[in-house]
């Protein structure tokens, strides 16, 4: 029986005419990918999955490539009525195949995806932490050494720089894609006007997702969320990285609540690449 239902299912690279059947396909597990969010994916990376001799989507994975040894795999989707044949591990491996043998690779993994993927290969190395806010309550901070400005193009070779620090890998191509997507890119500016912190804000089906947020630290950080997140009606949202309990507890005043702290998982690494501790809120889990 379930030779015969994969004899029926073709792996394939997903184009842009692809994506209204991904967005069916993440609605069918409850997650909220859209137009615009699998758009960026598709311009960072790629997405492979299955479809079956209707042209319907049944599955999915996507890998999105940086610029040095490092990437990220998310959207491992499978509908429900097709579980257990292997196409998830079949499309993951599919994206891991489309690098080179030596690039360490990133996923933030369910829990019931945790065994898949320790049979592949990864290892757990941290866990990230997903907040949700409902209303907000700004914690109106201030800080008469720095300034916070609307982005313009003139600051992203800076924003670039900044971010390959934080995270710990270059995402020129990326961040291009996620501030064109954006709802608002902010940028922290100090007295003699460099620029030493950025956030980002992307409207989604369900929430305004924060992120990422990169700053010098925990006040700065906060007062960028006050600024993305001030005057939004309806929930947000904002995953952050481990080590940011400051942080934590100040988002938490303003209202978020930590709803899962998913387990990030490595391959061909045994730790998460170097950062210099100013990564806040990471642009999403599919980004790592």
């Amino acid at each position: 029986m379930i030779t015969r239902k994969m004899s029926k299912l073709h792996l394939v690279q997903f184009e842009k005419k692809d994506i209204p059947g991904l967005i069916e396909l993440s609605k069918s597990v409850g997650w909220d990918y859209d137009l615009h969010e699998i758009g960026t994916v598709m311009s960072s990376g790629k997405v492979f999955g299955h479809k079956n001799t209707e042209g319907e989507i049944v599955s999915s994975a996507a890998i999105v490539p940086y610029e040095t040894s490092f990437a990220s795999i998310g959207m491992v989707i499978v509908k429900e009525e097709h579980r257990g044949l292997g196409l998830g591990k079949e499309a993951t491996q599919q994206c891991m195949n489309s690098l080179s043998s030596d690039v360490a690779i990133m996923l933030i993994s369910t829990e019931d995806g945790k065994p898949l993927y320790e049979k592949m290969g990864f290892q757990i190395v941290d866990r990230v932490h997903k907040y949700i806010c409902d209303t907000y309550s700004p914690s109106n901070l201030t800080n008469t050494t720095v300034t916070i400005e609307h982005f313009n193009e003139s600051d992203l070779h800076k924003i670039i720089e900044l971010d390959e620090a934080a995270f710990g890998d270059k995402r020129s191509n990326f961040l291009k894609h996620r501030i064109n997507q954006s709802e608002a890119c902010l940028v922290v500016k100090d007295k003699i006007g460099d620029i030493i912190g950025f956030g980002l804000s992307i409207v989604g089906p369900v929430n305004l997702i924060i992120g990422p947020i990169v700053a010098p630290d925990a006040r700065v950080a906060s007062m960028i969320l006050d600024k993305l997140a001030i005057g939004h009606q309806g929930k947000l949202r904002i995953d952050m990285p481990s080590g940011n309990e400051v942080f934590m507890e100040a988002v938490e005043k303003c209202g978020f609540v930590n709803v899962s702290n998913p387990p990030i998982m490595m391959f061909n690494s045994t730790k998460m690449p170097q950062r210099n501790g100013e990564l806040f809120g990471i642009a999403a889990q599919v980004f790592g």
